[in-house]
């Protein structure tokens, strides 16, 4: 696995992480035994950078991770969330919450200190400056080591920076989501931040796994975002055959395509899986090389305009990039 540096820090992580979401039942029933296996296998592979939040199953997915690390916990890096509330319901940056926040995720954990700690969506109600005071005071106890933003405007970032460094910014960046480009991307690489991107296959659609809206299941939060609407739905299965037939060119899957396309971009990307197979899968991809030619000709079967259907409704757009 190839390795970088994290932006304006001390830590080197793998060029691509494990997004952890999906283990705590937000696409489907999952099994712990078979995500602690997934995470373990990962770190053997040299996949350090694991990604958490405190609202993933209300807790599930830290704890889940805390028994995944116990014996390893120097092999990881663990970049885990907070902001939201259960079951994703409100947004707090108070700086007493902040305090309160770290304590209950590093009792989940099992673990010390937080190697990346991210604000998950900027509070409107609370100036950033207050909410990375209280996170920089973090660092200064050693409970965290570095700081991250989650879908924050580039006005934030750049206002959160001049408080104390940060060093990631996750926002969703994959072939059908690309509005970063204009103003976020930008910013990011003036400051050294590392970009991370989650979702970098559309919530698994462009893996090609998914052929129509019923193999979702029913408990999948996917049926309720725009893209995986019925109406939606096979028009994107359409271009995910055109991405497969480049992908088989190249003697690589779709996932390995678009994962390369995003480390291409200079995105550090953390494809979600529960299974040891896909896992190994999206490993793969930084061992594919695209050329500029590659580039153009993904460009020309998948532009951003050809998706059918946003991230997210549009209540939960205006959450965004604040």
């Amino acid at each position: 696995m190839k390795t970088r540096k994290l932006g304006n820090s001390e830590i080197t992580v793998s060029s691509i992480g494990l997004g952890l979401m999906g283990m705590s039942g937000l696409y489907g029933h999952s099994n712990d035994e078979q995500s602690i296996q997934t995470i373990q296998r990962a770190i053997d592979l040299g996949v350090n950078l694991l990604d958490t939040a405190d609202v993933y199953g209300n807790g599930h997915n830290e704890e889940l991770l805390g028994r995944a690390l116990k014996g390893r916990r120097e092999q990881a890096i663990v970049a885990t969330k907070f902001a939201h509330g259960p079951n994703f319901q409100g947004v707090n940056g108070h700086p007493d919450y902040v305090k309160k926040a770290v304590e209950d995720s590093l009792l989940r954990l099992d673990i010390d200190y937080i190697d990346l700690y991210y604000q998950h969506r900027v509070d409107p109600n609370v100036p950033i400056e207050e909410t990375v005071g209280a996170m920089a005071d973090l660092v200064k106890e050693g409970k965290v080591r570095y700081l991250g933003l989650s879908e924050a405007s580039a006005q934030t970032i750049r206002r959160a920076h001049a408080v104390h460094p940060i060093s990631a910014l996750q926002t969703e960046y994959s072939l059908w989501s690309r509005d970063v480009e204009a103003e976020i991307l930008p910013v990011v690489n003036e400051l050294g931040i590392t970009f991370v991107a989650y979702s970098p296959l559309s919530r698994g659609f462009i893996s090609g796994e998914l052929r129509k809206f019923e193999d979702l299941a029913e408990d999948d939060v996917r049926r309720y975002l725009p893209r995986f609407q019925k109406e939606n739905f096979q028009k994107n299965v359409d271009i995910v055959d055109e991405i497969t037939k480049i992908a088989k060119e190249k003697g690589s899957t779709p996932s390995q395509l678009a994962l390369a396309w995003s480390l291409a971009k200079g995105a550090l990307p953390i494809p979600g899986t529960r299974r040891v197979s896909f896992l190994e899968e999206n490993a793969g991809a930084s061992d594919i090389v695209l050329t500029p030619d590659d580039l153009a000709r993904i460009e020309a079967v998948s532009p951003q305009s050809a998706v059918q259907g946003g991230r997210y409704d549009d209540i939960s757009m205006k959450g965004l990039n604040i």
